[in-house]
């Protein structure tokens, strides 16, 4: 059997790539850092490609692969992949949205902390020098209320830390049930009653044509005038001229952020003047553990997919796996071997097939 091959295009754990490295099955090349017709030249003839963050998959990087079947992200986010590209050449795009849970969580609830109690102004002024205690008092989060946009895996776990510091928590997320949110101790609302009613608004959820610019100006203006934004999530989600603005003019309080519309974020950017933003470099799943675990649950997804023909975690096609993949396995293998049958017994290709119910 021809080893799989396993592009590595971005630099991954290559402990993490254990599940792939240590099967004699698959061929591990690692290439990061490429662009343009260098990463085409370099997955023509893959059969998996994985990426982080700093490589983009475009139309043009795949206009060669010919053999690709999974294109695997090690992270949450796919919009550096065009997944519209990959689907309409059959190629599966799978990610790991588990395995930054905890990093995420704890950078946003860190970048919170920082914001409402001058962590970071504090340091900077203890570095000239000063002993500012009088100019940087701050609030406290207890009894606060956080607004969630989102309570999936990440926000659930901002939610889960939000309650040890006994604030109420409010989310609107559309796809979590009133059970389960009560079971988290959370209250679902509409998004602009969240926008209103919260202390400090934190953001969980993906970049969609839905999401992208969820936070605009009109809804911007709904928040306290001392309100918190944390965004840790991705940076289209906010209009960020609005946010400058809101900052600048004091209508809100002051906003933490790790994802911009454009990384890296321009040196010239209006944040990086703003007293009242603290700003991290995209750094949410960028833990030790995080990007061990990451690898591990991609190359796992990846080997799945290539072996076993377990394309569940697929964010390009329908949810088929696990017990249900096994038992339709038979009508699978079935298909096929019409098909073949089919090629043979009729003169050119199959171009309509037709089934008869009884």
């Amino acid at each position: 059997m021809t080893p799989f091959r396993v592009v590595v295009a971005d630099k991954i754990a290559r402990e993490g790539l254990g599940p792939l490295a240590s099967d004699a099955r698959f061929e591990i090349v690692e290439r990061p850092g490429l662009k343009g017709e260098e990463l085409a030249a370099a997955i023509a003839d893959a059969d998996a490609v994985l990426v982080r963050s700093a490589t983009k998959i475009t139309r043009e990087s795949l206009s060669r692969a010919t053999k690709l079947k999974v294109i695997g992200r090690a992270g949450v986010g796919v919009d550096t992949i065009d997944v519209d590209a990959a689907t309409e050449r059959g190629i599966a795009v799978m990610n790991a949205p588990a395995g930054n849970t905890i990093a995420a969580a704890e950078l946003a609830f860190a970048l919170l902390l920082a914001r409402v109690r001058n962590v970071a102004a504090a340091d900077r002024s203890m570095r000239e020098g000063k002993w500012d205690r009088g100019a940087l008092g701050g609030t406290e989060l207890y009894r606060k209320t956080l607004g969630l946009i989102g309570a999936g895996r990440i926000g659930s776990e901002v939610a889960r830390r939000a309650k040890a510091f006994e604030m109420r928590v409010l989310a609107y997320d559309p796809y979590l049930s009133e059970d389960a949110a009560r079971a988290m101790g959370i209250e679902l609302a509409p998004l602009e009653q969240v926008l209103r009613e919260a202390d400090a608004v934190s953001l969980h959820v993906p970049l969609t044509d839905q999401t992208r610019g969820i936070l605009n100006a009109e809804r911007l203006a709904m928040l306290k005038p001392g309100a918190i934004l944390v965004n840790a999530a991705r940076g289209g989600l906010v209009d960020e001229t609005a946010l400058v603005e809101a900052l600048k003019s004091g209508r809100i309080a002051g906003a933490a952020l790790d994802v911009y519309e454009q990384e890296p974020l321009p040196a010239d950017h209006p944040f990086r003047s703003l007293s009242s933003a603290v700003l991290t470099p995209h750094l949410g799943a960028s833990t030790e553990e995080a990007q061990l675990n990451v690898a591990v649950e991609i190359a796992e997804a990846v080997r799945a997919a290539l072996l076993e023909g377990d394309f569940s975690g697929a964010v390009n096609a329908p949810l088929v796996g696990g017990e249900r993949l096994q038992r339709l396995r038979p009508l699978l293998d079935l298909a096929t071997r019409l098909g073949r049958l089919a090629s043979v017994l009729v003169d050119g290709a199959v171009t309509e097939v037709a089934m008869l119910l009884r």
